[in-house]
């Protein structure tokens, strides 16, 4: 199914005017071994044709869940604001900010992203943001190769899975060892060696469970390693910030702070760090300045992307790296402010726990997790998740995520999450058909 707007006398006119016969000249430089024999693509309809069939297709999908899904993404509320502020021509069709006499806006605002970040993570630097939280990991534990000078990375069992993967394929072509431990990192059981670039935890781990990694910094920096901690940042309205625990890097995913779920994306990752590590940091880094005239003003900074220095220098090759969405961001923050914040986050909190005080009500049912979580928790079923999954799916209700499907042995475990959008009722129904489905 396509629309082509352009008529075939017009498809004619625009080749001759360029000397070719046929849109397949266009591609004549790409060797006939290299280039696709067929395209199974149907003849073009017309444009209300195209919409109509889209808008069929559109109503087929179901988006009227009660949803308590989360694993690293997560359905807040999102003020009406944000999407109307970032949806202004002046940030949505801004790309790079290199000519700072044009482009002031877009830095000023990537420079209050990056001191937002700065303010929630409690870390002294940030950059203009990434990919996601994924390659925001990954980055960091290239950033603590670079600063140490060592080739192992540690990583807590309690890592996002799906994190875990893009880590492993950013350091699978280099001369690093990646060592993902089986069991939850305890502050006194896991000594780096000499060789240990990196530990990387997170917090609340991927499991829900929220502990203080203070102990495990210090013994991690006795050895000369550093302390890469990855965190839900809507948490660190209540929990301690990563600086609080002496974390030398700390990065996320920023999904919920005004990130619509969409189909997964798009999102954007954040990274922080000490100042110490200012220079390892990759992609853009914009700064405050004053011109000739004194007046304020913001330009790029150490741009340490291959697209600007020589390649063997570069930290990254980072190129569009999300800064529509980090925008979306610092305007859901700003509308928020500190008080706001800090009540969102007791909210999801509160409401998980009372979730959680149902759900213990329910008989074989368990609360997987032995430390505190934030809104995210663990549920140990008497049956395999996938079927309770199943049948509450059935009933309205997308009940978790069934860990079975990442992790053998644990078929009967479920990871379940509440936002501020999960309401009482839904709270109750929840507990009410998961009694129903076992």
């Amino acid at each position: 199914m396509n629309y082509f707007q352009n008529t075939s006398l017009e498809t004619c006119s625009m080749l001759k005017e360029i000397g070719l016969n046929s849109i397949e000249e266009l591609f004549s430089s790409i060797p006939d071994d290299l280039r696709t024999k067929k395209f199974d693509i149907p003849n073009g309809r017309a444009e209300s044709e195209v919409v109509n069939l889209l808008e069929k297709y559109s109503n087929e999908n179901i988006s009227n869940y009660c949803s308590f899904l989360g694993g690293g993404v997560y359905g807040h509320y999102i003020p009406a604001a944000v999407s109307f502020l970032a949806g202004r021509s002046e940030f949505y069709t801004a790309y790079t900010p290199y000519q700072p006499e044009c482009s002031q806006g877009t830095l000023q605002a990537l420079f209050e992203y990056q001191t937002v970040m700065c303010e929630l993570t409690g870390m002294d630097v940030s950059n203009a943001s990434l990919y996601d939280g994924a390659s925001a990991l990954a980055e960091a534990a290239l950033m603590a190769v670079r600063a140490t000078g060592r080739s192992l990375i540690l990583t807590d069992a309690g890592v996002n899975p799906f994190y875990m993967r893009v880590l492993k394929t950013y350091l699978s072509n280099r001369s690093i060892r990646l060592n993902g431990l089986k069991s939850r990192i305890q502050p006194d059981g896991v000594v780096p060696d000499s060789d240990t670039a990196a530990v990387i935890v997170q917090n609340p781990d991927f499991f829900g469970s929220v502990m203080d990694f203070t102990e495990l910094a210090g013994i991690t920096h006795k050895q000369g390693s550093l302390l890469i901690m990855s965190v839900y940042p809507l948490s660190l309205g209540i929990l301690k910030k990563p600086s609080e625990m002496d974390a030398d890097i700390a990065v996320g995913d920023g999904q919920s702070l005004g990130i619509p779920l969409s189909f997964g994306g798009p999102s954007f990752g954040f990274i922080t760090s000490k100042k110490e590590l200012l220079r390892n940091l990759p992609g853009r880094i914009v700064g405050e300045t004053t011109d000739r005239q004194g007046r304020r003003g913001f330009v790029l900074t150490l741009q340490a992307r291959e697209q600007h220095i020589r390649r063997q220098k570069a930290t990254s090759n980072i190129c569009s790296n999300q800064s529509l969405c980090a925008i979306r961001a610092v305007i859901y923050l700003s509308l928020l402010g500190k008080e706001g914040f800090r009540e969102l986050s007791e909210l999801n909190y509160r409401k998980s726990e009372f979730l959680k005080g149902l759900i213990k009500g329910i008989k074989n049912v368990n609360i997987y997790n032995n430390s505190p979580t934030f809104n995210e928790f663990t549920i140990e079923l008497p049956v395999k998740a996938d079927e309770v999954e199943k049948k509450m799916r059935a009933k309205g209700f997308l009940a978790g995520f069934p860990l079975g499907r990442l992790y053998p042995g644990m078929e009967n475990l479920m990871l379940s999450a509440v936002t501020e959008m999960r309401t009482r009722s839904d709270m109750e129904a929840y507990s009410s058909y998961l009694e129903d489905s076992l």
